[in-house]
């Protein structure tokens, strides 16, 4: 045992003089990561082993500062000392400081977070502070007290906030609650989107309140936030504070409304999503937000009001939509209720029905819901005269009852009554098959 860890301190040794880096790698990761990274030869060589890693960190590519990292966390604390003496080095490279930063937040110890606290405080290079406040958040419980006291400071304040945001501990609440008010909306912001993981009391009048926040980006999260707490949707009247947000001034916030409205799973919400939707005022894209999150939402009543819209809509974009995702619903009681809608729309001879792209997408999605009573009226459109919706219509006979279609077909293909267009686009579903 003694001569092969003797074996591999000599080689990796040679690969350091050599700059083989690669080499290096693997030896001191046989060395400090293997079962016997605690024999007493290893133990006795520790510090000798560091330096190779720092030397490995100082000159290796990307990657492999990425993967001495790992060796140097095992070594232990006494790798702390030098990679802040990293970490302080103004001249020192950026990357190499970025490395120190990321690796020191690997160790949950005082003078780790001291350092980083510290680099926070009074570095000028953003990218690195934003490093280091991500590299205190996974120190995790240790480094709330550290992260509280930079919350007093203006120039630490949001990213103490962010790191807080990265520790998943009911500890940080508190600290996160003090700063809900804080003048600065990006603080205000990333504050209520931490709150927002939090199944704790303290955390829905916040959310509430924040409705109203004059930055658009503090009212989208509070609005996605409540959307993963349809539990407290009597309790609070969520659907009521909730409604005003689908016609607010910013349109991700409405977006954001819709689709938080769509979790509450009650008939009202899905009125105030139809309201919304039928409104001439409503943009494309929220129209098209609104009638996924009815889909969503997979209930007879929330397909029904897409039958309506479908049905008073003059716009093909908004047609398209429903016909798509009428296609998509799974549950078998929707699946017979989509398939009707869109029978209906072939048997009244819809508008939409004129456009080449909505009848392909009609046979589409007749085609994924699997009703067999579809096949006739798929059969009707192989007499269109566009190759398109022939094909489309094709396809979803061979979705459905495969046989049960093709007999049909070739019943069909010996009916002289047929008009030519039908009979011909017969004879090219048979030969498809």
């Amino acid at each position: 045992m003694v001569n092969n860890i003797n074996q591999l301190l000599v080689q990796a040794q040679t690969a350091h003089d050599a700059a083989d880096w690669s080499s290096l790698i693997q030896y001191l990761q046989q060395l400090i990561l293997g079962a016997d990274s605690e024999h007493p030869e290893i133990v006795k060589n520790r510090e000798y082993l560091l330096s190779l890693a720092l030397s490995m960190l100082e000159m290796g590519d990307f990657q492999q500062r990425w993967e001495i990292t790992k060796v140097l966390t095992n070594l232990g604390n006494i790798a702390i000392p030098p990679l802040i003496e990293i970490l302080k080095d103004e001249d020192a490279d950026e990357e190499l400081r970025w490395y120190a930063a990321r690796t020191l937040g690997e160790f949950k110890h005082p003078d780790a977070i001291t350092s980083l606290v510290e680099l926070l405080k009074n570095d000028e290079d953003e990218e690195l502070k934003a490093i280091a406040a991500t590299a205190l958040g996974q120190m995790g419980t240790v480094a709330i007290t550290s992260l509280t006291e930079l919350l007093v400071d203006e120039d630490t304040r949001l990213l103490a906030v962010r790191s807080l945001c990265c520790i998943p501990q009911t500890e940080t609440i508190a600290p996160l609650l003090s700063v809900v008010q804080d003048p600065q909306p990006a603080i205000r912001t990333a504050a209520i989107e931490a709150l927002t993981n939090f199944d704790d009391e303290r955390v829905p009048p916040v959310l509430l309140n924040a409705l109203d926040d004059v930055a658009a980006t503090v009212r989208r999260k509070a609005v996605v936030g409540l959307g993963f707490r349809p539990n407290l949707r009597q309790a609070f009247d969520l659907v009521t504070r909730l409604q005003p947000k689908l016609y607010d001034i910013n349109l991700d916030v409405c977006c954001a409304a819709v689709v938080t409205l769509s979790r509450m799973d009650c008939d009202e919400a899905v009125k105030h999503l139809f309201d919304l939707l039928i409104s001439p005022q409503t943009p494309i894209t929220l129209q098209l937000e609104t009638i996924r999150a009815l889909s969503w939402m997979g209930t007879p009543s929330s397909l029904e009001y897409l039958q309506t819209v479908f049905e008073q809509s003059t716009s093909e974009t908004v047609w398209q939509e429903i016909v798509t995702v009428l296609g998509q619903m799974q549950k078998p009681q929707l699946t017979t209720l989509a398939a009707e809608i869109l029978l209906e729309v072939l048997r009244s001879q819809h508008p939409a029905t004129k456009i080449l792209n909505i009848k392909s997408a009609i046979a589409l999605s007749l085609g994924q819901l699997g009703k067999t009573h579809a096949i006739e009226p798929l059969i009707s459109l192989l007499a269109d005269s566009h190759t398109s919706v022939r094909l489309h219509a094709i396809a979803a006979l061979k979705n459905l009852d495969k046989q049960a279609a093709y007999q049909k077909l070739q019943q069909l293909a010996n009916n002289a009554a047929l008009i030519p267009d039908l009979q011909q686009g017969i004879a090219i579903a048979l030969a498809e098959w």
